[in-house]
């Protein structure tokens, strides 16, 4: 069974359709990408999971649905999700941003465990703990972004647009991050529009085109098809 299911989701913003009946289905250890253009319904798609658009459909999530269940809920039952653009809290220190990404621990002993593992995962984020998270870097602040993630020790992990807007070396420096976390067994549904760099790492992908899920399959399979990434992706096939 799989770990996250979604089955017939639909999300409407009005009069606009933006998700048309989205089959997808995350393994527990996989990587799956979500790839498409603007539009797609691609970040819809994780704002649905964790409760921030209503929806129709449903998605189960360890074969429970998680149809009526408030956000806090959702996180609660291990899914956690990184948004686009970090959105770390800038007036706080590093320090202050995981603690409070570590709200749901079970005690204050393991909220250290999960600093400590993240100060190991991010050496850059323990040299800075004190700093406040303004006066970070954009890498630096998306690397604290996916570490507060982290630190609730999530089953899922909902990444969307993870090296939106920042430099090429600072890109390549995410998605090596994202593979270290592959390697460690960590789920994760990711939402990107770097194509050639999502397909390199995930396990499996789909690509939405105008709500709908227009092609799906191993991610080496699509990333060497032609047909894929002229029509949908925009790269150079493998």
């Amino acid at each position: 069974m799989p770990l996250l299911s979604i089955m017939g989701l639909t999300v409407r913003y009005g009069a606009i359709q933006a998700v048309r009946g989205i089959d997808l289905a995350v393994e527990a250890g996989e990587v799956v990408a979500v790839l498409g253009a603007n539009g797609a319904g691609k970040s819809t798609t994780l704002k649905a999971i964790v409760g921030l658009v209503p929806a129709g459909g449903d998605i189960r999530f360890d074969g429970e649905s998680l149809r009526g269940r408030a956000t806090e809920q959702i996180v609660r039952k291990g899914i956690t999700m990184v948004p686009e653009g970090r959105r770390v809290f800038p007036s706080l220190t590093v320090m202050e941003n995981l603690t409070l990404g570590a709200a749901a621990a079970a005690n204050a002993g393991a909220a250290a465990r999960s600093r400590a593992e993240m100060f190991d995962l991010f050496p850059i984020l323990a040299e800075r703990r004190e700093q406040r998270a303004r006066t970070l870097s954009g890498g630096q602040q998306q690397q604290l972004a996916i570490a507060r993630a982290l630190m609730s020790e999530p089953r899922l992990l909902l990444l969307d647009e993870p090296s939106l807007g920042l430099a090429p070396q600072i890109v390549d420096s995410i998605f090596e991050l994202v593979l270290r976390l592959k390697e460690r067994g960590q789920t994760i549904l990711l939402v990107e529009q770097n194509a050639a760099a999502a397909l390199d790492i995930a396990d499996r992908a789909y690509v939405l085109a105008n709500g709908s899920v227009g092609m799906s399959g191993p991610a080496a399979t699509l990333r060497a098809s032609e047909e894929v990434a002229h029509a949908y992706l925009g790269i150079e096939a493998a």
